[in-house]
């Protein structure tokens, strides 16, 4: 898969070094759409507040949260969003961190954020339907999950999504 040959993000904002996420509960899409994105974003959806303010703190994370109540807290690694749409919290994300919207999108799997790797076809066989193998070349696959990738119209309609985001977060 031609989009997955870059490396997931490293990018760097104001925040002074490589960005990395951790979402609360009420962030599941969000968490999703900056993996689409790219970039590295953690989603434990029963943590407590201490556990997220610890990920956040030890694995140097920004924690994004609608939880005012915590960002109240003393702490550099927290990001309070107020809004409850997720194209708008996205907007805000972006923003505020200067992300790159369409360079690395793609590398991560969606359900367990780990970096995506290229596969060979045959490894596929059987594991993807025929369709699919049969009208597909390239393929990445989550090392962890074992969840197979590939270029389908999910991934020209996400395209287009994200092309409309980002006209949109101008």
């Amino acid at each position: 898969m031609t989009k997955k040959k870059s490396k997931p993000h490293s990018a760097k904002a104001s925040w002074g070094k490589e960005l990395k996420f951790v979402c609360d509960r009420m962030l599941g899409t969000l968490a999703r759409f900056l993996r689409i994105l790219g970039y590295d974003t953690l989603y434990p959806e029963e943590s407590r507040d201490a556990e997220l303010l610890f990920l956040a703190y030890t694995q140097g994370r920004v924690l994004l949260t609608r939880d005012t109540k915590m960002g109240t807290r003393i702490s550099p690694n927290i990001f309070v969003i107020k809004s409850a749409v997720p194209e708008e919290q996205l907007k805000k994300v972006v923003k505020e961190f200067k992300l790159k919207t369409g360079e690395n999108l793609f590398t991560r799997c969606l359900e367990c954020n780990t970096p995506l790797v290229e596969v060979e076809k045959k490894e596929v066989k059987g594991r993807v339907p025929p369709y699919v193998f049969k009208h597909h070349d390239e393929f990445a696959k989550c090392p962890k999950c074992k969840k197979y990738y590939w270029s389908g119209t999910h991934i020209e309609r996400m395209e287009e999504r994200i092309k409309k985001w980002e006209e949109w977060m101008r």
